[in-house]
């Protein structure tokens, strides 16, 4: 199963000079990383809907078997939370996204840490999501037409499946039922590293697994030493197998099994400059694992 390793977007002043030469334009960044990493985290969709032509020339500058994961804006999980999603739930699909067409992986649903479970709004917005690029061009087509006018593309080369994790922050999203929701639809608890300072869980509920390392002692700051990458990469490996460590920190339930599972890995400990580094770390360790390559 693939395991792809990146980092959490590529566009930071402090990075040129120091993973980026220094002589290197800002325009040539992501021609850069995406040589490197094999997947990238876009957070700018995270903050503002980006446009049709930014998508296309992310897609274009790329490698043909790079893939991008999405993150879904704010307005929807942060300000909204997740109630009345319709239409800027259709903004967002149409906005550009499905102009990455082959190299969109999954899209990412981060919560607030004040948002608590709340099973009936959890299960209506995961009955929302598209589960292919077609399902999602339906629900594009439905868009706010005054605001996104000359900010649409409704258009896809074929019908791909799509993917999606969810990230949580409050205690009250380790229960049971969360996870049941997220295995019936096939949705990946997001396996995020914070420090300690928000949950943690390594429970797979989806055919994918997807990990966030935002810090191993102090959230988007801290780096990775040489000890915790090669449990990472043991984690990862182990993921990728349809198998999971001894010890592995669940919510419930016994681990689940398969055939094997693709794993989607970024750092998000952009602040000191690790993340690039730490996932070129993690990924040399993957590789030199017997059986990897």
């Amino acid at each position: 199963m693939a395991i792809r390793i990146g980092i959490s977007g590529w566009r930071y002043a402090p990075w040129r000079g120091v993973f980026y030469p220094r002589d290197l334009p800002q325009r040539a960044e992501l021609d850069y990383a995406s040589r490197r990493f094999d997947s990238i985290e876009i957070n700018g969709s995270f903050y503002s809907l980006q446009t049709p032509a930014s998508y296309g020339a992310w897609h274009d500058a790329t490698p043909e078997d790079f893939e991008f994961a999405v993150k879904g804006p704010r307005y929807l999980t942060h300000i909204l939370r997740l109630r009345n999603l319709d239409k800027p739930l259709a903004n967002f699909l149409a906005s550009g996204v499905l102009r990455l067409r082959d190299k969109l992986g999954p899209m990412l649903w981060q919560l607030p840490p004040t948002f608590r479970y709340d099973a009936d709004v959890i299960e209506a917005f995961l009955a929302k999501l598209p589960r292919s690029s077609g399902q999602a061009l339906a629900v594009a087509r439905r868009r706010d037409v005054g605001r996104m006018r000359g900010r649409s593309a409704l258009a896809i080369d074929r019908d791909r499946p799509l993917r999606h994790a969810m990230e949580v922050r409050h205690e009250s999203f380790c229960t049971a039922p969360f996870l049941a929701q997220l295995r019936r639809h096939n949705v990946a608890l997001v396996v995020a590293d914070t420090g300690g300072k928000f949950p943690y869980a390594e429970d797979v509920t989806a055919d994918f697994v997807y990990v966030r390392l935002h810090g191993d002692a102090q959230l988007y700051v801290s780096g990775y030493a040489g000890a915790a990458l090669d449990r990472w990469a043991t984690r990862i490996t182990a993921w990728s197998q349809g198998a999971e460590l001894a010890g592995a920190r669940r919510i419930g339930g016994a681990a689940r099994k398969r055939g094997g599972r693709d794993v989607y890995c970024y750092f998000d400990n952009d602040a000191k400059v690790h993340a690039p580094f730490d996932a070129l770390a993690l990924m040399a360790r993957i590789r030199a694992i017997p059986g990897r390559r």
